[in-house]
């Protein structure tokens, strides 16, 4: 408890800070999910105080973020669409399959599974994240054109024969139901038939054309109907958001540039009474918790969504120690991952009782919480008090933003959220494999695979089948590089004896570290650790690379962040017996000759040994 109030000046003004620019993103978020704004903010206070509470990250900031956004949308539409489009109906069955997901990410921890999320390769969760982005700022352009597609009553009539057909299944269902034999008795289905108002077939039908033109695939089938019917008002204040939100930056980083955009385009629609489209009403009060989840509890009605609660659970573990692993490279600190998975299950459970969507640690909100000077588990628990002050104070005010807004502050999120380092890779990665007559780079593939799987198909199931076609691509990898140096005798631990004599005055300088095998998505989590172990006397480390045959797009970036760090600490480093793959791979993305120059890259040992004692001078 004491550790807990160390730090509490520094702590107060990052969560404070934290809460700010969780604010317009957890009322956007919430638009986007289809719960509508209330839900993004009772999920931001109650994730982001309780995963702070009981997670293992101490700088870590949860909530809603955009990847679990992209998936609780997909389970939202689908749920109310099974429930006659009526959100309130859908509710409880919506909030029970994300109470679900939080106490599976519980689970998760206590079965101690959180250390597992490093077999993620790099590949995967590039084109994962990439999707996201291409998901969000696709389903962002119809409300940013102002075009909803429930409200445009020609669109809607195409589906009047299909309410009517889904209207009539019903009414056969209930029949079927009650054990009426409906040939019959044809005359009661009749009879049901006549009763059926043109408002029901009309509410069908809306819920039929929002579903169709929800996802990323729907927002590009209703694109032309959008551009034919832009309201331009709408797609003022959505350019005007996303014009601010960048180019404020460039003035000041200080102040959070999408809280400017909010508070600047919102107060033009109010202020000059605008005839815009406000966001829905943000009730005013203390958040209650949704009892009909547990009242109305119907384990047949949530049977169909187990997995999808699973996808959500690992989603949002992936998702939050991601971004643990960012907080420990900036406060250089370790994170428990199982601790933190039982924190974010907790946060992500209470948060679905109150009605909040889920959410995971957010990385730019832990960034901003590091930078502003958090320290400790309390910076996350006052940025959700911060957001329940918002909410209780400003509800009312909240409720005249501009949909537009939202979605403009969303497109800026869609674009920042994409990971250009892996696209940027592309043309440099070398092309591995053939298909056919084509030479293509593994890696590449499986990242455009699960990119294109996630934005257009489903997000789990494209993941799914990335991790298997990497798993398969890196066992054949690594069996034919096994193959390739299958007639090489085993290298015994003595033939590092070439070490013994090497000058003792220069053993506070030169640091040797031995490399074993191959740098891969598996084996990075224990190569980032390499830095830590490197004393500060040193001025030079001598990578021994003989036996490393092989390495991944995960294990070149770990050795160029690994790199930078050196260099940071003014520690230089050589190479030993680097091998052609290992070699190819670093000059692709010119590790060689940027950072490790030829003059440092030897055959033998004995090569290095001769420089280092021409270049290290002993002041140990």
């Amino acid at each position: 408890m004491k550790n807990l109030f160390s730090n509490i000046k520094g702590d107060a003004f990052g969560g404070i800070t934290a809460g700010i620019v969780a604010l317009p993103l957890a009322l956007a978020f919430g638009v986007s999910s289809g719960l509508g704004p209330t839900a993004g903010l009772y999920g931001a206070i109650f994730i982001s105080f309780f995963a702070a509470l009981f997670g293992g990250t101490n700088t870590q900031i949860s909530g809603p973020t955009a990847p679990m956004t992209a998936v609780s949308m997909v389970v939202i539409a689908g749920i109310i669409a099974t429930n006659d489009g009526d959100v309130n109906k859908a509710l409880p069955v919506i909030l029970t399959v994300f109470l679900l997901a939080g106490l599976m990410q519980v689970g998760l921890g206590v079965l101690g599974l959180g250390k597992y999320i490093r077999y993620i390769p790099y590949p995967v969760v590039s084109g994962f994240m990439t999707a996201i982005g291409v998901i969000i700022l696709l389903t962002q352009v119809l409300p940013s054109l102002g075009y909803y597609p429930k409200e445009d009553a020609e669109y809607v009539n195409q589906f009047k024969p299909q309410a009517e057909e889904v209207i009539l299944e019903n009414i056969l269902k209930e029949e079927a139901g009650e054990g009426i034999l409906v040939l019959e008795d044809f005359q009661e289905t009749i009879s049901r038939a006549g009763e059926i108002s043109q408002e029901a077939i009309l509410k069908e039908s809306q819920t039929l054309a929002a579903k169709e033109a929800s996802g990323a695939l729907g927002a590009i089938k209703a694109m032309p109907r959008a551009l034919q019917n832009i309201n331009w008002l709408e797609l003022i204040l959505a350019l005007g958001t996303i014009f601010i939100i960048y180019g404020f930056k460039r003035i000041t980083k200080a102040v959070p540039s999408t809280l400017v955009a909010l508070i600047v385009m919102s107060g033009i629609a109010v202020g000059f009474g605008l005839d815009y489209r406000p966001i829905e009403e943000i009730p005013s009060g203390l958040p209650i918790p949704n009892l009909e989840i547990f009242t109305s509890f119907n384990l047949n009605s949530i049977m169909p969504y187990i997995f999808t609660a699973l996808t959500l659970a690992l989603l949002g573990a992936i998702d939050s120690l991601l971004t643990s692993v960012v907080a420990d490279n900036m406060t250089k600190t370790k994170h428990k991952p199982n601790k933190e998975l039982v924190g974010q299950g907790i946060g992500n459970s209470i948060a679905a009782v109150f009605g909040g969507i889920p959410g995971a640690g957010a990385t730019i909100r832990t960034v901003v919480n590091i930078t502003s000077g958090g320290k400790t588990k309390l910076s996350g628990m006052i940025a959700g008090v911060m957001l329940l002050i918002i909410l209780l104070g400003l509800g009312p005010v909240a409720s005249k933003i501009p949909a537009a807004v939202l979605a403009g502050i969303l497109i800026t999120v869609g674009i920042g959220v994409m990971d250009y380092k892996g696209l940027k890779a592309i043309p440099s990665l070398p092309r591995d494999i053939k298909i056919g007559p084509f030479k293509l780079s593994s890696e590449v593939m499986i990242m455009l695979i699960v990119l294109l799987l996630s934005t257009f198909w489903n997000l789990v199931y494209a993941v799914g089948i990335g991790l298997v076609i990497a798993s398969l691509m890196f066992m054949k990898l690594i069996g034919d590089l096994t193959a390739e140096r299958s007639d090489v005798k085993p290298l015994k631990e003595e033939a590092w004896k070439d070490e013994t004599n090497f000058p003792e005055r220069l053993k506070e300088e030169v640091f040797i570290k031995h490399l074993k095998g191959p740098l891969f998505f598996g084996s990075t989590s224990e190569f980032q650790q390499l830095t830590a172990q490197i004393p500060d006397t040193a001025s030079y480390v001598i990578m021994r690379l003989g036996r490393m045959q092989y390495m991944d797009q995960s294990g070149l970036y770990a050795m160029e962040d690994m790199l930078l760090d050196l260099k940071k600490r003014n520690i230089d480093v050589v190479f030993v017996g680097l091998l052609k793959q290992p070699r190819y791979m670093m000059e692709r993305i010119d590790i060689i000759p940027d950072f490790i120059p030829e003059e440092q890259i030897f055959t033998t040992f004995k090569d290095c040994v001769k420089w280092i004692k021409e270049h290290v001078k002993d002041k140990h």
